[in-house]
C-alpha cells in the first residue's frame, strides 16, 4: 500500500488531523469541569504514570518543544497541578511532577481517554489496531 493510500485520494495525515479535533472536542466536552486547554490536557495525561519528567522527556511525549511547553507547565503551576522541582545531585535538570490535584486532574485525563478509546476501537480487530499503531508510529517518527 506504500503510497497508494495518497494517489487514491486519501490522506492519512489529513485524516489524523481531522481525528484529532475529533476526539479533542469529545474530551473539551467530557473534561469541561477540569477547565484545561488540549496541550495542558495533553501534558498532564503523560504525568499520570507518576513518573516525574524532565522538560525534554516530557516536550518529547507530548510531541512539543521544550520552549513551547513551557507556558503550558507555567499555566498549570499557577493552578497547582504540578510541581517544578530538581533532580538529586544534578540541581540544572527542572524535574516536572503532579501534585496530588494535579493527580486527581489526570487521573480524571486517563479516564476519559480510554474510555474514548474503547468506544472508537472496540469494534476494530486486534490487526486492524495493531495497524493502527505502526502507522501512528510510522507518522510519529518522521523527521524533516
Amino acid at each position: 500500500m506504500k503510497s497508494d493510500s495518497v494517489s487514491s485520494g486519501w490522506s492519512a495525515l489529513l485524516a489524523l488531523q481531522r481525528a484529532t479535533h475529533s476526539t479533542l472536542q469529545v474530551l473539551a466536552t467530557e473534561l469541561v469541569g477540569l477547565d484545561l486547554t488540549p496541550s495542558e490536557i495533553n501534558a498532564l495525561a503523560n504525568l499520570a504514570d507518576g513518573h516525574a519528567r524532565t522538560v525534554s522527556e516530557l516536550g518529547a511525549a507530548v510531541g512539543s518543544r521544550p520552549t513551547t511547553l513551557t507556558s503550558v507547565l507555567d499555566r498549570l503551576a499557577r493552578r497547582g497541578l504540578i510541581t517544578r522541582g530538581t533532580r538529586e545531585g544534578d540541581r540544572r535538570v527542572v524535574l516536572i511532577a503532579l501534585t496530588e490535584t494535579g493527580r486527581t486532574a489526570a487521573d480524571a485525563i486517563v479516564e476519559a481517554v480510554t474510555d474514548l478509546e474503547h468506544r472508537a476501537l472496540d469494534r476494530l480487530s486486534a490487526d486492524e489496531i495493531a495497524g493502527l499503531r505502526a502507522g501512528l508510529q510510522a507518522l510519529t517518527e518522521v523527521r524533516s
